[in-house]
């Protein structure tokens, strides 16, 4: 038996297995929307969309392109490509009120759908 220490408190090993089945019962197989790596559209093309909506902003929209691109294509191919391990990216949007931040996540998102 192993304790597993959590942010808040502990569970045993055995625990998170019969949890992690439970859910399992619980939820059944659950569909995930399975999408082709050549389908995703690269950094430049998420960019170039981007910039038809948002003016200015280019090293945010550049970034956030990559970010994007990176991180489907890591779900993509299971934190391997060519082995290179890509890294988890997260994006923090932070400006003053007015600069493109909600704008940009939304565009980006419908582009995504």
């Amino acid at each position: 038996r192993k304790l597993v220490a959590g942010p808040n408190g502990y569970i045993f090993d055995e625990c998170v297995g019969v949890c992690e089945r439970i859910i399992a019962d619980e939820l059944g197989d659950v569909e995930t929307d399975d999408f082709n790596l050549k389908e995703l559209p690269t950094p430049r093309e998420i960019k170039a969309h981007l910039d038809e909506y948002v003016i200015g902003q280019d090293d945010a929209k550049i970034s956030l392109a990559v970010a994007v691109y990176n991180h489907y294509k890591r779900l993509q191919t299971d934190n391997v490509v060519d082995d290179v391990e890509l890294q988890k990216a997260n994006v923090l949007f932070i400006g003053p009120t007015g600069s493109g931040k909600t704008l940009l996540a939304q565009t980006l998102a419908k582009m995504l759908e």
